[in-house]
C-alpha cells in the first residue's frame, strides 16, 4: 500500500482541468483514486473517460463508480427505458463528444447505444468494473455516501453508494471511518452556493467543488493522519458559482 492518496473530485467532463489536476500527483507514493462522474457536460467526457481507463490499466488508479457512470451504464444495456433520465443529466454532451454532435436526432437510443457499443467496445465492461467504494487504512472514498442510519454502512444499497445525499452527510457518523465523497458539491454543502473549498463535518469530507459549474476541480493529498495538501484547479470559464 502506498503511503498516501491523492483523490481527484468530480471531473464531468473538464478534461484540461483532469490533466492540469494531475500535474501534482506523485504516482510513486500516492495511491491515485477518482471519485467518479468522469463525464457527461464539460468540455471533452470522452477524452476523460480514455484518460480515466488509462490511468487504471496503465498506473493503477482507482475509478470509483458515480451516478452518472450508472446511467451510462444502463443507458447502454437498457437504451430505450433509460435514455430519458440520461439525456436529463448530461448525457447529451457524453453521447455527443464519443460519436458526434447531432446524432441524437438522427438515431433511436436503441440505435445510438449499439454504436457506441461497437465504436467503443471497453466502454461497457470498463463501467461494469468500477468498484462502489473503496477502504484505505480509516478512510473509505465513495462517490456518494454511505447511509449513515444503518448499523452498517456496508447494508447500504448499490444506489446508495452513487446517489444518496441527505441521509448522508446530515447525519451523525458513527463508522469509525472518515468518509471522503464527491456528487454533492461544496457549494451546497456549505448552504451558501458559493464556497467550493473542500468540506468537512463529524469526519465526512466532500471534495466536489464544482468543478463543471464553474467552481475548482480538487486534488487532495491524504495520508493516515488526515490532510497533507489540497490542490486546486479553477474553471476558467468561472460562471454559474
Amino acid at each position: 500500500m502506498k503511503s498516501e492518496v491523492f483523490a481527484v473530485g468530480d471531473v464531468h467532463g473538464e478534461y484540461s482541468m483532469f490533466k492540469e489536476i494531475l500535474t501534482h500527483w506523485n504516482e510513486e507514493t500516492q495511491q491515485l483514486i477518482l471519485m467518479g462522474d468522469l463525464g457527461d457536460r464539460g468540455e471533452d467526457p470522452k477524452s476523460c473517460f480514455l484518460l480515466a481507463k488509462e490511468l487504471v490499466e496503465e498506473k493503477g488508479a482507482v475509478c470509483l463508480r458515480g451516478n452518472h457512470e450508472e446511467m451510462l451504464l444502463r443507458f447502454l444495456q437498457e437504451p430505450e427505458e433509460n435514455q430519458g433520465l440520461y439525456l436529463l443529466n448530461g448525457g447529451k454532451e457524453t453521447i455527443e463528444s464519443f460519436l458526434y454532435t447531432g446524432v441524437l436526432k438522427e438515431y433511436s437510443a436503441t440505435a445510438i447505444s449499439h454504436l457506441l457499443k461497437s465504436r467503443y467496445p471497453f466502454l461497457e465492461d470498463f463501467l461494469k468494473k468500477r468498484p462502489r467504494y473503496i477502504e484505505w487504512g480509516s478512510y473509505l472514498f465513495v462517490h456518494a455516501g454511505v447511509d449513515l442510519t444503518k448499523q452498517d454502512w456496508k447494508q447500504s444499497t448499490e444506489q446508495d453508494f452513487v446517489w444518496i445525499r441527505e441521509v448522508f452527510y446530515d447525519q451523525q457518523n458513527h463508522t469509525g471511518k472518515t468518509i471522503v465523497f464527491g456528487h454533492t458539491i461544496t457549494p451546497m454543502l456549505y448552504g451558501d452556493g458559493r464556497t467550493t473549498a473542500i468540506w468537512q463535518k463529524n469526519h465526512l469530507i466532500g471534495i466536489d467543488g464544482g468543478a463543471v459549474y464553474g467552481g475548482v476541480l480538487h486534488g487532495v493529498v491524504f495520508d493516515q493522519k488526515g490532510i497533507k495538501a489540497n490542490y486546486q484547479v479553477k474553471n476558467p470559464k468561472g460562471a454559474g458559482l
